[in-house]
C-alpha cells in the first residue's frame, strides 16, 4: 500500500481544487474499520514517542511540531483528540493561536510561535499557526500586500532552521467542501449544546471562501518544502480525517530513526545490588 504521506503531500503542480474533500479513495470504507485501525496504531505510536523522550534525556534534540490549518468546522479539535489518544499525554501539548494581542503585534509575526515550540522529546500541536499571517491577514486585508508576500520566504527559512535543529514539522491542511461546512454550521445552530461553538463571524469568512482557497493554494505550494512539506487531509468525513492523521503521524515518527539510548551501567551488577537491598 502506498504511504499516506505520499498520497497527501503537496508537490509540484499541486492544485487544491483537484483534491476531493471526501477522499473516498483513501483509507478504509467505514467508520468502524477506521476506528479499529487507529486503535491498533496506538501501541506503536506510544512506543515511538517513548523512544523520542528517552533520547532527549540523553541529549537528543528530536521533537515534533504538528500544524493544523483549515476553514472553520474543518475538524481541528477532532484531529487533536486523535493525536492525544495515540501519544503520551505528558509529552503532548496544544497551543491555539487567536488574534494577535497588541504586545504580540509589536514583535515579528513569528515571535509568539517561537515561544511555543516543543522542547526535545515532546510533541506540540499548533491549532492555527504562523500561517494565519498569509491566510486571514491576506484575505481580510489586515496586512499590506508587500508585507505578507515576503512572509512565505521568512516562514520557509524559519522552518528550515527548526528542522536543522532536530524538529520534525508535520503541516496538515484539513480540507472540507463549502457544502460540508454549511451542514456543520447548521448543525451547530440547531443544537443548543453546540451554540458555544458558533461564531457569527464564521459567516463573514464563509462569504470569502474563494479568497481563502486562493490564499491556501499559495501557502501550500510556496511553503511545501523538503524540510517541511504540507499535507492536505480530505476532511468531509471525520472518521477518514482521523484515520489519515493517525497514519501520517505514525509514518512520520517511524521515519525519524528513534531508538532507546544505550545504558552506561552493568545490568547484572545492578541486579545483584538490588537483591541485597
Amino acid at each position: 500500500m502506498n504511504r499516506v504521506a505520499d498520497r497527501l503531500r503537496v508537490g509540484k503542480g499541486f492544485r487544491l481544487s483537484d483534491v476531493d474533500p471526501a477522499g473516498d479513495d483513501l483509507g478504509p470504507g467505514d467508520h468502524g474499520q477506521a476506528r479499529l485501525e487507529i486503535d491498533q496504531l496506538e501501541p506503536e505510536v506510544a512506543l515511538l514517542h517513548e523512544k523520542m523522550w528517552a533520547e532527549s534525556r540523553r541529549g537528543g534534540r528530536k521533537s515534533i511540531l504538528v500544524v493544523l490549518q483549515g476553514m472553520d468546522t474543518s475538524g481541528k479539535g477532532g484531529a487533536t483528540k486523535v493525536i492525544d489518544l495515540l501519544v503520551d499525554p505528558l509529552g503532548f501539548g496544544v497551543v491555539s493561536f487567536g488574534k494577535p494581542t497588541d504586545d504580540e503585534k509589536a514583535h515579528h509575526f513569528l515571535w509568539r510561535h517561537q515561544l511555543q515550540l516543543p522542547e526535545p522529546g515532546r510533541i506540540r500541536l499548533f491549532d492555527r499557526s504562523h500561517y494565519e499571517a498569509v491566510l486571514v491577514e491576506r484575505v481580510r486585508d489586515l496586512t499590506p500586500a508587500d508585507v505578507w508576500q515576503g512572509r512565505y520566504d521568512e516562514i520557509n527559512e524559519w522552518e528550515a532552521t527548526l528542522t536543522d535543529g532536530g524538529m520534525r514539522i508535520v503541516k496538515c491542511m484539513l480540507h472540507i467542501s463549502k457544502e460540508e461546512q454549511k451542514e456543520r454550521l447548521r448543525a451547530r445552530l440547531e443544537d443548543p449544546t453546540k451554540h458555544w461553538k458558533y461564531n457569527p463571524a464564521d459567516l463573514e469568512d464563509r462569504a470569502l471562501w474563494e479568497d481563502y482557497m486562493a490564499a491556501y493554494q499559495d501557502a501550500l505550494v510556496r511553503c511545501s518544502t523538503e524540510a517541511a512539506p504540507w499535507y492536505v487531509i480530505p476532511s468531509n468525513h471525520k472518521w477518514r480525517r482521523d484515520w489519515l492523521i493517525a497514519h501520517l503521524l505514525h509514518e512520520c515518527m517511524s521515519g525519524m530513526g528513534l531508538a532507546f539510548p544505550s545504558h552506561d551501567f552493568d545490568v547484572a551488577a545492578e541486579l545483584e545490588r538490588l537483591e541485597r537491598t
